[in-house]
């Protein structure tokens, strides 16, 4: 499994392989009792879930004490295993939903994972300041950049401009041009060669 994840990051430390070996066994735990991955694709997990995830890694490196805010993170994608990548960098975690919460602080707890702060709460209700925001396809973009942008701080904390980096799939050109905003789309077959991945992109915007 870990495999797929040595493929494109073959510098992984052996603490990064072990947390990264890990999640199979707690994300099949915890899924047991609150399904956050559907069961039909669980068997593709470190594909669709972890690889997928760490797209955002081949787009932008964060530096050290960079802060990031996953909003509507579910089981925790894409924030945990960015928090693998990045042990230096500080993740919030937020999700609406508070079993999911459960399941993502389980599973740090369970990886050693220390760097992430999963919080039950609505991104409106979160007070702090960041340098990125990632998501994983929560809601149609212009209603995302409402609720986030006042909370991302202009500056750059890792090999991009601070800003928005947003996992999505499919065609984007209206939903983004309805934002009024300039954004790049980073293809992720670009750095990936599974099928899954064809029509899935990183998109980013600069605060």
């Amino acid at each position: 499994m870990i495999s797929l994840i040595e493929k494109y990051f073959p510098t992984l430390t052996p603490t990064q392989k072990e947390q990264f070996t890990a999640l199979y066994d707690l994300y099949a735990e915890w899924n047991a009792k609150i399904n956050v991955v559907s069961r039909k694709d669980f068997d593709q997990l470190y594909l669709r879930h972890i690889l997928h995830s760490l797209a955002i890694a081949k787009v932008c490196q964060f530096e050290a004490g960079a802060r990031v805010l996953d909003v509507g993170c579910g089981g925790g994608f894409p924030s945990v295993p960015l928090a693998i990548m990045f042990p230096e960098v500080k993740f919030i975690s937020a999700d609406s939903i508070g079993k999911k919460i459960t399941v993502v602080k389980g599973v740090c707890e369970g990886a050693g994972i220390k760097n992430i702060d999963a919080r039950n709460t609505r991104v409106e209700q979160i007070a702090e300041k960041f340098d990125y925001v990632v998501s994983r396809a929560v809601t149609e973009m212009p209603a995302f950049v409402k609720w986030i942008w006042t909370k991302i701080e202009k500056g750059q904390k890792g090999t991009l401009p601070n800003g928005i980096l947003y996992l999505k799939g499919g065609d984007l050109t209206e939903e983004l041009k309805a934002t009024k905003m300039p954004w790049t789309e980073y293809n992720i077959s670009e750095f990936f060669e599974e099928e899954f991945f064809e029509t899935k992109k990183v998109v980013y915007t600069k605060k």
